[in-house]
């Protein structure tokens, strides 16, 4: 199925009809979509084995840090304390000396006062920024206590306080480059230790990239050229919702500046215009949204699911809040259901046949034992909901009836860390495909064949740089498009879903944007494809972007 690409004029009310049925609007009874069209795929698949997000290929580097067993925090901040005998001067005589990089560590060894030295493989992360201008440098949320970044070396330690119930402890994090595999790449040694010693010490190797874009590429490929963009001027965009020609955009807090909604006029694709801002007192943090009719629905982190009246779209008009919990992270319409997802609760299933009005019907939870971070997102396709919920995996579970709501299957991931964050799913060559994203480092495209729920197998699989993480995912017929944070939108052809592939990109993520941020959480969140010929985009740092729909 090709999507139909809807301009202003006549055509356009049975365009956008067109549109609908075949599912290519936000509004469509089933996000999902409807079979994919004949693709080069007969339905047949070999079961991969799951390799987990990271994929172990052993030590990053061959250097170590020289005495683990002793536990003076001084040494964590120490070049010395690091036998770098086997590194190249001269390879890191070039590593970038600026930038913003995101670092995986390779956790090998754990030492403890009185405790037998622990080996295992744990992973963690850093995100780094340095400047070349005297600006001040900074590792996670913390400052760097040392930096040699010229004359052959790459040493960069920082610190950062963490807080538990009995007090707070530094936490100490010092790189060790020893080679530069390739431009933008460097890989190495580390040590991690507590300023309390019963966490002790950590040590192992890294592997750090510079979040320049991936070698090769420009902005855009594809036909994805940006033809517009628009600031936000609330907090930090995460999530839009595309209606009545007007693009909602919902933001979280971001010290010193207050979240809340911004609405621009999306008439003129080339020339977003910002009508309003908007929040409610001591109600500032939200991070998603969705349409239906004259109602918008707001994920509020604090007051749960907010509804505003719509039928003027330039200023939305609160109504209330619905009945439910008191934190809502994600919505989702599926007709005249509305699916609000309350971490550690459940899902909260709501009647919106009259939309101003959500009325509870159920609360859905996959499992008696309940949840370890999610649910974080659902989807909803034919009779059934797809629940991601973080570390408990992901669920399928029949809605049909929400009298008699049944547990179908799970899909769970080999890692331990592994996080189920967002899916889409349709159906292609009479199979029932759920494209499965996590977040966090390493986190990919997984593609699941679950038309039997209780039998899920992985079928292939689609990954960007270890380093980063993606977002949101959204299925319009044969393509795939991915809100992957630093890596911007990506584009993937899912015809035959056993070997996805990219067929266009377009790059947000920019280091000198003006408040851009170095965490593992930067760049593109999330994605619309309202049925208008254009694709909207929501970057943290640069908000509202838009660009054509293929």
């Amino acid at each position: 199925m090709k999507t139909i690409p809807c301009s202003r004029g006549a055509w356009r009310s049975l365009c956008v009809v067109l549109c609908c049925l075949l599912s290519a609007c936000d509004d469509a009874p089933t996000p999902g979509g409807v079979d994919a069209g004949p693709p080069p795929w007969d339905g047949t698949s070999t079961p991969l084995e799951d390799l987990g997000d990271l994929v172990e290929a052993g030590r990053h580097d061959a250097c170590q840090f020289i005495n683990p067993e002793s536990l003076d925090p001084l040494l964590c901040e120490s070049l010395t304390a690091f036998d770098l005998s086997s590194c190249s001067p001269q390879e890191l005589s070039g590593a970038d000396g600026q930038g913003i990089f995101q670092v995986n560590l390779r956790g090998e060894m754990r030492v403890r006062p009185g405790q037998p030295t622990t080996t295992l493989i744990s992973r963690n992360t850093v995100s780094v920024r340095l400047h070349a201008d005297g600006t001040p440098d900074a590792m996670n949320n913390g400052p760097l206590v040392a930096r040699v970044t010229e004359g052959g070396t790459f040493f960069l330690a920082g610190r950062r306080s963490l807080a538990i119930p009995s007090g707070t402890f530094i936490t100490t994090t010092a790189l060790a480059g020893c080679h530069v595999p390739e431009p933008g790449v460097i890989t190495g040694c580390y040590v991690s230790c507590s300023s309390d010693a019963r966490f002790g010490k950590t040590l192992g190797t890294f592997v750090a990239q510079r979040m320049t874009w991936a070698a090769g590429e420009g902005e855009s490929s594809g036909g994805l050229s940006l033809v517009s963009e628009a600031a936000t001027p609330v907090g930090r965009a995460v999530d839009l919702f595309v209606a009545k020609e007007h693009a909602y955009v919902v933001s979280l807090n971001a010290s010193p500046q207050l979240g809340g909604l911004s609405v621009f006029d999306v008439k003129d694709r080339r020339n977003p215009v910002l009508k309003k801002t908007l929040s409610l007192p001591d109600d500032t943090d939200w991070n998603g949204v969705w349409a239906k009719d004259d109602a918008l629905y707001i994920a509020s982190n604090a007051s749960g699911l907010v509804i505003f009246d719509i039928r003027d779209p330039a200023n939305p008009v609160f109504v209330r809040r619905a009945e439910g919990p008191y934190t809502v992270h994600t919505v989702l319409v599926d007709g005249d259901r509305l699916y609000a997802n309350a971490p550690g609760t459940g899902t909260y299933v709501y009647d919106v046949s009259k939309p101003l009005e959500p009325t509870l019907l159920q609360i859905v939870t996959p499992t008696p034992g309940g949840f370890s971070g999610g649910p974080h997102d659902v989807f909803a396709y034919q009779g059934r909901l797809y629940i991601s919920n973080a570390e408990s995996g992901y669920s399928i579970m029949d809605v049909t009836d929400l009298n008699d709501v049944r547990h179908l299957g799970d899909y769970f991931r080999p890692d331990v860390l592994g996080y189920a964050h967002h899916s889409a799913v349709g159906t292609f060559a009479g199979r029932t495909i759920a494209f499965e994203g996590g977040e966090f480092n390493g986190s990919h495209v997984r593609v699941l064949d679950v038309t039997d729920p209780a039998n899920i197998s992985l079928i292939g699989t689609h990954r960007m740089r270890p380093t980063v993480s993606m977002h949101n995912l959204l299925l319009r017929g044969h393509l795939l498009y991915v809100a992957w944070y630093h890596e911007g939108l990506r584009v993937l052809d899912v015809s035959n879903p056993t070997q996805p592939r990219q067929v266009a990109h377009l790059n947000t993520f920019r280091e000198a944007d003006p408040g851009r941020g170095h965490g593992l959480f930067e760049g593109t969140f999330g994605v619309r494809i309202p049925g208008d010929g254009y694709v909207y985009l929501v970057d943290a740092t640069r908000g509202l972007l838009i660009t054509h729909e293929l």
